[in-house]
């Protein structure tokens, strides 16, 4: 995938969570601030707005932007933490001009690093890494075994399916939402779910 197609992902994802804003909000209304969704439009309308017209080839670059932009524009903890994993993301794919699809686990695992790092959670405490890890985990199981991108498109959105149910089962202990404990159980994690909105969009817009 070239800096073009990057740049064509990351519109589909601005559209996309546009188009699941009000969703993510009334998900967040439940155990959280109630303004995920809101701040997600606007840094990602913001991330589109930044990236028209950008031509460099560096697809590094354009995570850099996008990270940088995320930080700036996106309120609570979603800003710190996307933007986070955007960073090491950028830094995953700094140089490089064409993303293979190790470069892809690689930017994959960075991000989650940088979510791990940033947010001081662990997988099994209802945030996006709840998404995020088994995601990362599938695809690098999907790489090992040589699936085929149909076969691997297949694992990853039963995986990301099972991850999203997953997050109703579990007592929030990070956030806003660990306020609730236990009535934190039974309500979807709205980071998880614009987690799996961005991670379903570049699926949907790899051929």
């Amino acid at each position: 995938m070239k800096a073009k197609q990057v740049i064509q992902v990351l519109q589909a994802m601005n559209r996309t969570i546009a188009q699941e804003a009000q969703y993510l909000t009334d998900l967040d209304a439940a155990i959280g601030d109630g303004d995920h969704g809101i701040n997600m439009k606007r840094g990602f309308a913001a991330v589109s707005s930044k990236l028209e017209g950008e031509s460099t080839e560096d697809c590094g670059a354009v995570l850099k932007t996008v990270a940088m932009t995320l930080i700036s524009t996106v309120g609570g903890a979603s800003g710190p933490l996307y933007g986070t994993a955007f960073l090491k993301a950028a830094q995953a794919a700094s140089g490089k001009t064409d993303l293979s699809k190790e470069d892809g686990l690689a930017i994959l695992t960075a991000a989650v690093e940088g979510v791990q790092f940033r947010g001081k959670a662990a997988r099994g405490e209802k945030t996006m890494l709840d998404l995020l890890i088994p995601v990362k985990e599938a695809y690098a199981e999907a790489l090992e075994q040589g699936l085929t991108l149909a076969e691997t498109k297949q694992k990853l959105f039963s995986v990301m399916d099972e991850s999203i149910a997953y997050t109703k089962t579990i007592i929030a202990t990070k956030g806003r939402a660990s306020y609730l404990g236990d009535r934190s159980i039974g309500h979807q994690d709205p980071g998880a779910t614009s987690s799996y909105f961005l991670v379903k969009t570049i699926l949907d817009s790899v051929e």
